[in-house]
């Protein structure tokens, strides 16, 4: 098997795609109001599943964690310590939730964390200094 890519169900499939799009600068094609939507990042295919619409065609319901969470995280890289701190700011400043403002890490890497509207971590770092 081969990793083919990564979704999230998600509550408000406007907003999200709203701060995907907007905030992160994903390219999404889709309407804000589709049940699924795909997009790929740098090579890796990124999706958005409206939980009603898969709890609908799975005949199940699931339990989805509220707030801040950390069930899992995105990693987004750029290109150096100083695009760590500039991409933070920007992103923050267009809307995402500040949950670790950049540091730098013992083992090296710069790195900060952001939330998206529904709680997800989303990482933003770097190995490269210059």
């Amino acid at each position: 098997m081969r990793l083919d890519g990564f979704g999230i169900f998600v509550k408000d499939m406007p907003t999200m795609v709203r701060f995907y799009r907007d905030v992160l600068g994903f390219a999404i094609q889709e309407d804000e109001n589709a049940g699924n939507v795909y997009l790929e990042k740098d090579g890796t295919l990124f999706l958005l599943y409206r939980r009603t619409d898969f709890e609908k065609m799975t005949s199940r319901r699931y339990h989805y964690a509220e707030g801040v969470n950390g069930h899992y995280e995105i990693a987004l890289s750029v290109e150096n310590f100083k695009a760590v701190d500039a991409a933070f700011a920007e992103v923050v400043a267009k809307g995402a939730v500040p949950v670790m403002a950049p540091a730098t890490m013992e083992w090296g890497q710069r790195t900060c964390y952001v939330a998206d509207p529904e709680g997800n971590l989303i990482e933003i770092g770097t190995f490269n200094q210059e």
